[in-house]
Formats: C-alpha cells, structure tokens, sequence
C-alpha cells in the first residue's frame, strides 16, 4: 500500500514570524488534503502548529521536527558533508517548503543532493507594501496557492489542552473573564514604560489580572506582586490560557499574536513598527500608535480597560 504523500515546510523565526505564517500554512494544508504536513522548526513555537488549529479537531502539522537537531550542520555549508539518516529524512517528503534566508541557495543546493525534487524557497523580505502574512503567502503562488485576504491566524486548541489551562487558572486563583497583560517585548523600543503598566495593573481588581512573560521580560517579574504570573509557559498551553481571557493588552510581540490568534480581543500598543503590516488581524484587534512613533509619551489614561 503507497504510503501517504508528505509535505515538509521549514520555518524558523520568532513566535509572531511563525504565527504570522499560519495563514500560508493553512493553504498547505488545506489544497493538500490527502498529504501528511510536518514542520522543520523551533519546537517551542512550532509546537502550536502541531497543539492547536484553525477550528476544532484540526492543527496546522502532523508532526515537528526540531531544526537545532546536530546533523543538519552540514547542510548549512556548501558542498557540506551530509549525514545519512538526514538524507534520508528529506527524502521522505514529496515537497519542500521554504521560509529560509538561503541568499547563495546553499541550504536548498544540500536539500536537492539529499534526493528532494521538489522544493520551493518562500522567503521574502518583509517590506511595508502588505500586510506581513499576504507577504509570508506570496511563494505558494507558483503551487496555484493564493492568498487573496489575508485571514486572522486563529489557534484554537484540543479539548485536553483547554482543559489542562483551565486547570492552571483555577491552581493560580484567577477569577474567570480575567484580563491578561504583556508587559514586554524583544526591544526596548517597543516597550510601554513599565511604570505605565504597573498603573494600568492598579486599576484592575485583583484576582482579575494575569501578567505574562518570558525570557525578554525579566524586568517584569517582580513588578507586579499582587498579581499572578504566567511566565515561560508553554505556548500551546499560554494560548489555551488566553482563550479564557476577557482582554489582553500588550505590545507589538509574538504573545499579542499568540492573544490575537487565541480568539482574545486586544488592545496592543504600537510605537516604531507599523500596524498596517505587522498587527495582528482580526475584528478583536484593537490598536493604539503612540505619537510620532514615541510609546514614551502615550499617557496612561488612554488606554481604556473594558468594563
């Protein structure tokens, strides 16, 4: 019996890269109904590709794999030396699907010597001319994939996982309809002073406010004592979480995506980078840009909480 026909789409990147990617995934996935779609990437954040879906009882992969594995080195060096089971692996897949920066076509050149035929680089350098996720989509054009409105990304997890976060609310005390917040991001830039966030945090009720952070927050973890913290979780599980929450404020992250792409309405808070290409989409989504780009001088009292 012919085994089922199998797709392998690589994409590395941060948590919002990837998210804003799902939308081209779900084309895959969708105009290739009888093939197996896996996932060459970080399994930190690939891993709510394989967790959650665009609606229940579906997900974005069947499987991930980790790119960090040690014998893929050699296919990152031209005329590298390729490690066996690695050729195998590659060869396995009918296509190959791309998100790369490969400029000098070394990585795809080692790919094809494994025995890939079919292989398709969809990178793009992201400009301002779109949003980011019709630019993500743009090289599945010549496999007749076309992403004519870019759709919200949408994560919506397995009953397990829900079940697993609404075990974590209830351990943690959070009253339900809770408001989640960000405090942080990857840059300073696009941060909101954290004095700002402490005093948007006194206004909400405690047991009604979830704080959020990861590695780039370390500045965050002890600001706001009153309040639970939801740091480093999982992030199949964080967007379990995040479902179960009334609003979630936050900057231009990863997790805003993440919020965004959990059915949260948001409140995101836009200083350098432009919404118009990477805000996350949807009719939940609420941006507020700071003056001149400057979220320094966006006042506290702008930023209004829901009721």
């Amino acid at each position: 019996m012919q085994s089922r026909p199998r797709i392998l789409a690589i994409r590395g990147g941060a948590i919002g890269d990837f998210i804003l990617t799902l939308p081209a995934l779900r084309l895959i996935r969708d105009n290739f109904a009888n093939c197996g779609v896996e996932i060459l990437g970080y399994p930190h954040i690939a891993a709510i590709a394989q967790s959650c879906g665009p609606e229940p009882s579906r997900t974005y992969a069947d499987a991930v794999h980790s790119i960090e594995y040690g014998p893929l080195a050699g296919f990152f060096a031209r005329g590298g030396s390729l490690a066996p089971q690695m050729c195998e692996f590659f060869s396995g897949y009918q296509q190959v699907v791309s998100w790369l920066f490969d400029p000098d076509g070394i990585f795809e050149a080692n790919v094809r010597r494994a025995g890939v035929k079919h292989y398709l680089s969809a990178y793009t350098k992201i400009t301002d001319d779109a949003h980011a996720a019709a630019q993500l989509a743009r090289g599945l054009e010549s496999l007749a994939l076309y992403l004519d409105t870019p759709p919200a990304a949408r994560l919506v997890p397995s009953p397990s996982l829900q079940r697993e976060a609404d075990a974590w609310l209830a351990q943690h005390a959070m009253d339900s309809r809770f408001i989640a917040i960000h405090p942080g991001s990857g840059s300073p830039r696009k941060n909101w002073p954290l004095a700002n966030w402490q005093a948007l945090a006194e206004r909400v009720q405690h047991g009604k406010l979830l704080v959020i952070s990861g590695e780039a927050d370390e500045h965050a973890r002890g600001a706001f004592p009153n309040h639970p913290l939801a740091h480093g979780l999982p992030l199949p599980l964080l967007s379990a979480i995040l479902t179960r929450a009334s609003a979630y404020f936050g900057h231009d992250t990863g997790i805003s995506h993440l919020a965004a792409a959990s059915g949260t309405r948001c409140t995101l808070l836009f200083g350098p980078t432009a919404p118009s290409v990477w805000a996350p989409l949807g009719e939940n989504i609420s941006v507020v840009e700071a003056p001149a780009g400057d979220l320094g001088s966006l006042p506290v009292d702008s930023i209004q909480l829901p009721c």
